[in-house]
């Protein structure tokens, strides 16, 4: 048996659980607060810096689409890779962490559920997200001040770095990346791939 791909629906955040037909005193909302509150963490300061990012170039959909071989695609249809990192974490530090992003080529799945046969970075550009704020008392991934951003075509890195996985910041800077802040990055993406193209 064949089944077709599950629509995601935008939620309010009020929808309830349901037992038996009776409605609990709990919904999503509640569930997103128990689970999404620490933003600070790998994982979800991940799905923030996408989201910030999604608001800069204004993606044209609304939810985030989980399996995607890129993270975003901007109105003008250029697809987007979107890689965070921090100083500051949720845990105990002994110091302020090093700064590092994963650039790993991948594999993926197509709509036919066809595996693709070579590992290859699928979009055309990257987005680096660093919260760049050192002090811990301070530290608020929802102030887009506290965030630099570094933008760099995919074409620089499969050149220059090949099949590499990770790439520490001082690395990155030597790839001349377009650094930015929020509210630029949509324009530093059309230059950056408009210096690409001229260059090939």
């Amino acid at each position: 048996m064949e089944l077709g791909e599950v629509k995601t629906v935008v939620k309010s955040g009020s929808e309830p659980f349901h037992l038996n037909g009776k409605k609990l005193n709990q919904n999503v909302l509640s569930f997103w607060q128990w689970s999404h509150s620490e933003i600070l963490g790998n994982t979800l300061r991940g799905i923030l810096a996408e989201y910030i990012v999604s608001m800069d170039v204004k993606c044209p959909y609304e939810v985030r689409e989980e399996w995607d071989a890129f993270d975003l695609v901007s109105q003008e249809g250029v697809k987007i890779e979107v890689k965070s990192s921090s100083y500051i974490q949720s845990w105990k530090q002994s110091k302020l962490s090093k700064i590092s992003f994963g650039i790993q080529p991948t594999i993926i799945w197509d709509e036919y559920n066809h595996r693709s046969s070579k590992a290859q970075r699928q979009s055309d550009v990257y987005v680096f997200c660093l919260l760049a704020h050192k002090e811990q008392k301070t530290i608020d991934p929802l102030n887009l001040e506290q965030w630099e951003f570094y933008v760099l075509p995919t074409r620089a890195l499969d050149e220059r770095v090949g099949n590499q996985k990770t790439i520490t910041l001082s690395s990155l800077l030597r790839l001349n990346p377009k650094q930015c802040g929020f509210g630029e990055i949509n324009e530093a993406i059309e230059i950056q791939l408009e210096v690409s193209n001229h260059s090939k």
